[in-house]
C-alpha cells in the first residue's frame, strides 16, 4: 500500500489536480472492465496498441474511481472535481515504479524465473514445493508481460516469506525495467527456444536480454548445457552471482546420472548426484518438458538446502497444473469456468473477471473451496474474498470446507450455503437442482476434488472435442486491428456458429473487447446471439419476409440486396407505423447479392419516392452502412479486379451520401483485404476466417495464432491378418497384419468421408497415420501399425502441427469447410491461458 504523495515523486508525476493527497492505493486498476474496490484503487490510462485508456477516465470516475495516472492532457468535457490527477510520460513505466517502489518495502528472498519455455510451469511447481517451507507469493497464471510482473508483484504483503515471479519480453531493451520490478536474489533460466525471436536480431541477443533479469542475483539455476552455449554472454554481463547448474556435465552440480521412462506408471525414474552422493527421484511425468522443469525445481530446492528426503517426497506428489480456465457447455442451460485446480485470491480475481465476459442473462454462481496459502490471516483472507464476490454481484455463492465456514459472518451480505466437504454439496439434490440457467465458475484447491463436482454438471457427450482458444482469438483480433486506422470500426462475422467455434461464446467474448458490429447470415442467428445476452448492434445477411418481425423484435440490422427485399420491408415499416436501421449491399463484382452499380439511381428514386400521404421510404428507413464484398482479394492475381471494385464502391457511395445528405458507414473489406488493401478501410471491415486464425492470402498467416484443436479418442484396437478388411464397401484392404485403431469421430461430427481410404491424416502420439477404409457416419479407423497406442489414447484430428489447412488441401477444399462442418454435437472447450 502507498499513498497518493508518496506515489507523485517515486513516478516524477506532474500533479495536474490533487484533493486528497493521503488516499491510499490498495488496487493497481489497468482495465475498465476489472473494476475492483473502485475507492481504493489507482488506474494508469496506458494509450496501448489496441486502446486508448484515456477514453474511459469519466465512465471510471462516475463508477467510484478518485486516483489517476494519465499520460494526455483530458478533454474538457471531462470533469473530476474530486480526483486526483498525475500526469506522466509513460503510464506503463510509472505502473512499474510504483511496484518497484511496493518490492522495495520487503526485504525477503524472491525468485525470478524467465526463459523461452517452462517459465509458468516451474513457477507453479515451486510454489507447491515450497508452500511447507514458506509463505509463497507468485505470479497468477501468466502474469509475465510489462504489465503484468507489476501487478504481480504489487500482491506482496507482510506476511509473505517469498516471491516467485516469472517474466517474459518479447523485444530488445525490455527486461532491465523488470528486473527493476523483481529484484530477484535468486534467478531460474528454463530454456532458449524459437518463441519472439521476430523480435531480435539472434539468439545470442535473445539470451543477453533474458539474462538481465538476474544481474543482481545471488545464484541462477540453469541446465549446465544451455549455460554452456551461451558461456562468454555471461561473463560480460554484470552479474556477480554464481550459475547452479543440472544437467549431464561433470561439472554440474546437480549431475542427472540417469533417467529411465516407465510408460504403463506414467512415471520417468531420475538418478542423480549432489555433493557427491547419489538419490533416486520419482517424477510424475514422462515427457520431456515436464521432466526439465521438475529439474530445474529440485536444482532449486538443493540450492535452498532442502533435504532430498524432502525433495523426493514432493515431487512425487506433483501433479499436473492446469492454466487455463476452461469455459464449458453444463446441463440445464448453465455454462462451467472450470479452475478447480486454482486456488489463490489473485486467480480468484482472474476467474471472476473472466465470468463477465458470459452472458449476463444467467445467473452468477461461484463454488469455492477453502482457500490454502494465501500470506493473509484467515479473517482479511475471506472478508477480501466476500467484498470481492460482492463487487462482481455473484447471485449466489457455495462454499466448501471447513476453514471458510469458521468464517460466514463475512459473507452474510451474500446468498450463500456452506458444505464441510465437496462429497457433502455432491448428495445435495437440492441445491444440485438449484444450479440451472447460470454462468457457473467452479474454483477450489486440488484436495477438495472439485472435477467431480465439474463432471457431474456438464454436458455429457461423446469424446471428440473441440477446444478453442480465446487468448488466440484475441491475439487474432487485435492484430487486424494493428493493420486499421484507429476511426476504423469493426464488424466480425459470426455466421454459421460463429466458423464452428460456437457463436454465444464468440459474441461474447468480442463484446468484452469492444468490437463495433457482428454479422450474421439468417434473423435466427440473431435472434440466438440476443438472447443469450449480446446487444452489440447485429447485422443481418439474408433477412427473408417472414423474419420482419423479428428483426424488429430483437433489433436486428437486416441487408437491403435487391428491391424485391427492399420494397416487401418498407411495406412491412408501413404497417407497423415504425422505424429500421438498413444496411445497402452495393453489388462491385461479387455478382451474389447486392445492387449493381447501374441500379444505384434508381435505388435512390425509390428511397426518395413519397407515398400518398407525402412519406418517402427515408422516412422509415435509416442507413446505417452502404457495403460491397470483394470477389478475389485472397489472391495477388486478382488486384486489379480488387482496386476496380473498390473505385465503383467509391463512386456509389459518393452518389448516396451525397443523396440522403448525410454520412454513413462504409465498409468493403474483409479478412484477406484488411491485409491487401488496408487504404481502403473507409469506416469499418468486416472481420471473418482471420478471426479463427487463417489468414486467406497467407501472407500474415505467421502473425495469427490457430485458436482451435479438434481431438477424439480410440475407442477399440484390432488386428487384420493380410487379406481381411475394414469398414463398408470392404475398402480398407490389409496388404500386411496391420493395428488398426477405431475412433469416435466420423462424418456426422464433421470428418468428411473425403478422407477415407488414406487421403486423410491424424495423429496419434505424435507419430501421423492414415485413414484406413471408408470413413463411418460416428466413427472412423485408423492405421497405427508400428505405433505406441492403446484404448483411450487421444487422437488430433488439427492442431497446430497438423493444420486446418493441411486437412483442407488433402481433401482439396478450403479451411472454412473444415470449420463450419463440425457438428454442434461436438463439444466445444473454450479456454483462457
Amino acid at each position: 500500500m502507498l499513498v497518493i504523495k508518496q506515489i507523485v515523486p517515486i513516478i516524477q508525476a506532474t500533479l495536474v489536480q490533487q484533493t486528497q493527497s493521503d488516499q491510499a492505493v490498495y488496487h493497481l486498476l489497468l482495465d475498465s472492465r476489472k473494476l475492483y474496490n473502485p475507492s481504493q484503487a489507482l488506474y494508469f490510462a496506458i494509450n496501448g496498441e489496441h486502446h486508448n485508456g484515456h477514453e474511459f477516465v469519466a465512465e471510471l470516475y462516475a463508477r467510484g474511481v478518485r486516483n489517476f495516472v494519465i499520460e494526455e492532457n483530458l478533454p474538457a468535457h471531462v470533469k473530476l472535481p474530486n480526483a486526483n490527477i498525475l500526469k506522466v510520460t509513460s503510464a506503463v513505466n510509472a505502473l512499474q515504479q510504483v511496484a518497484a517502489a511496493h518490492r522495495n518495502q520487503y526485504q525477503i528472498p524472491v525468485i525470478g524465473v524467465t526463459g523461452s519455455n517452462g517459465k509458468t510451469m516451474v513457477k507453479e511447481w515451486l510454489a507447491k514445493l515450497l508452500a511447507e517451507d514458506f509463505k509463497v507469493v507468485k505470479s497468477p497464471k501468466s502474469y509475465n508481460s510489462q504489465t503484468g510482473v507489476p501487478l504481480s508483484v504489487w500482491q506482496m504483503n507482510k506476511r509473505h516469506t517469498m516471491g516467485i515471479f516469472e517474466a517474459g519480453i518479447s523485444a530488445k531493451n525490455e527486461m532491465t525495467a523488470l528486473q527493476k520490478v523483481i529484484q530477484p536474489s535468486i534467478g531460474i533460466f528454463t530454456n532458449l527456444g524459437t518463441a519472439h525471436d521476430e523480435g531480435f536480431d539472434n539468439r545470442t541477443q535473445k539470451f543477453a536480454e533474458k539474462w538481465k533479469l538476474f544481474e543482481h542475483c545471488k545464484a541462477v539455476v540453469c541446465c549446465a548445457e544451455h549455460l554452456q552455449t551461451y558461456h562468454d554472454i555471461v561473463t560480460k554481463t554484470s552479474f556477480s552471482g554464481q550459475p547452479f547448474t543440472w544437467g549431464k556435465n561433470e561439472q554440474a552440480q546437480l549431475r542427472l546420472l540417469d533417467k529411465q521412462t516407465h510408460l504403463t506408471q506414467q512415471q520417468t525414474q531420475l538418478k542423480v548426484q549432489y555433493q557427491g552422493e547419489n538419490h533416486f527421484i520419482q517424477a510424475p511425468f514422462i515427457d520431456e518438458a515436464s521432466v526439465e522443469n521438475i529439474l530445474h525445481c529440485v536444482a532449486t530446492m538443493c540450492l535452498l538446502g532442502l533435504s532430498f528426503d524432502k525433495i523426493q517426497r514432493r515431487i512425487a506428489r506433483l501433479r499436473p497444473v492446469s492454466m487455463r480456465l476452461e469455459l464449458k457447455r453444463g446441463m440445464r442451460n448453465t455454462y462451467l469456468i472450470d479452475d478447480s485446480y486454482n486456488n489463490d485470491l489473485a486467480g480468484l480475481k482472474i476467474a471472476l473477471d473472466f465470468m463477465s465476459t458470459q452472458d449476463v442473462n444467467l445467473q452468477k454462481i461461484v463454488v469455492l473451496s477453502d482457500m490454502l496459502q494465501s500470506g493473509l490471516p484467515p479473517e482479511k483472507l475471506y472478508q477480501a474474498i466476500a467484498q470481492l464476490l460482492q463487487s462482481k454481484a455473484i447471485d449466489r455463492v457455495i462454499a466448501v470446507g471447513e476453514e471458510i465456514k469458521k468464517h460466514q459472518a463475512s459473507f452474510n451480505v451474500l446468498d450463500v450455503v456452506f458444505f464441510d466437504q465437496t462429497k457433502d454439496l455432491l448428495e445435495s439434490q437440492v441445491e444440485l437442482a438449484r444450479l440451472a440457467n447460470a454462468v457457473i465458475l467452479v474454483k477450489g484447491a486440488r484436495r477438495f476434488r472439485f472435477e467431480h463436482l465439474v463432471h457431474q454438471l456438464q454436458q455429457k457427450v461423446h469424446g471428440t472435442v473441440l477446444e478453442i482458444n480465446l487468448g488466440a482469438l484475441v491475439h487474432n483480433l487485435n492484430f487486424y486491428r494493428e493493420q486499421l486506422p484507429s476511426h476504423t470500426k469493426m464488424m466480425v462475422m459470426v455466421k454459421a456458429f460463429a466458423y464452428g467455434s460456437g457463436s454465444a461464446e464468440i459474441a461474447h467474448l468480442l463484446q468484452f473487447h469492444r468490437v463495433d458490429y457482428l454479422g450474421v447470415a439468417y434473423a435466427d442467428e440473431g435472434v440466438f446471439l440476443r438472447e443469450s445476452g449480446i446487444d452489440l448492434p447485429i447485422m443481418v445477411m439474408n433477412p427473408s419476409e417472414d423474419t420482419f418481425d423479428k428483426l424488429l423484435q430483437y433489433d436486428l440490422e437486416p441487408e437491403m440486396y435487391s428491391f424485391k427485399v427492399l420494397d416487401e420491408f418498407i411495406h412491412f415499416l408501413k404497417e407497423q407505423q415504425t422505424t429500421a436501421k438498413v444496411h445497402l449491399k452495393i453489388d462491385t463484382g461479387m455478382h451474389r447479392l447486392g445492387f449493381v452499380v447501374e441500379e444505384v439511381p434508381r435505388l435512390l428514386q425509390v428511397l426518395q419516392q413519397p407515398d400518398t400521404q407525402q412519406k418517402a421510404p427515408l422516412d422509415y428507413l435509416s442507413i446505417a452502412s452502404v457495403f460491397s464484398h470483394l470477389a478475389g482479394s485472397d489472391e495477388a492475381t486478382h488486384n486489379a479486379y480488387s482496386q476496380q471494385q473498390i473505385t465503383l464502391f467509391e463512386a456509389a457511395t459518393k452518389q448516396i451520401e451525397t443523396a440522403l445528405g448525410y454520412e454513413v458507414i462504409k465498409h468493403i473489406l474483409n479478412s484477406p483485404g484488411i491485409v491487401r488493401f488496408p487504404e481502403a478501410s473507409f469506416d469499418m471491415v468486416r472481420l471473418g476466417i482471420g478471426l479463427y486464425g487463417i489468414e486467406a492470402n497467407q501472407i500474415a498467416q505467421s502473425q495469427l495464432q490457430s485458436i482451435s484443436r479438434l481431438t477424439t479418442t480410440i475407442s477399440q484396437i484390432k488386428y487384420l491378418q493380410p487379406g481381411e478388411t475394414v469398414g463398408y464397401s470392404r475398402k480398407g484392404v490389409a496388404s500386411h497384419t496391420t493395428k488398426t485403431a477405431t475412433v469416435a469421430i466420423g462424418y456426422a461430427d464433421g470428418f468428411s468421408r473425403a478422407f477415407s481410404n488414406g487421403v486423410g491424416k491424424v495423429m496419434v502420439n505424435g507419430a501421423k497415420v492414415p485413414v484406413i477404409g471408408n470413413v463411418c457416419m460416428d466413427m472412423c479407423m485408423i492405421d497405427v501399425t508400428g505405433v505406441e497406442a492403446t484404448e483411450g489414447d487421444e487422437v488430433i484430428i488439427f492442431n497446430e502441427e497438423l493444420s486446418i489447412l493441411d486437412l483442407a488441401q488433402s481433401i482439396d477444399t478450403i479451411p472454412y469447410e473444415i470449420l463450419t462442418n463440425i457438428s454442434q454435437r461436438v463439444k466445444r472447450v473454450f479456454y483462457l491461458e
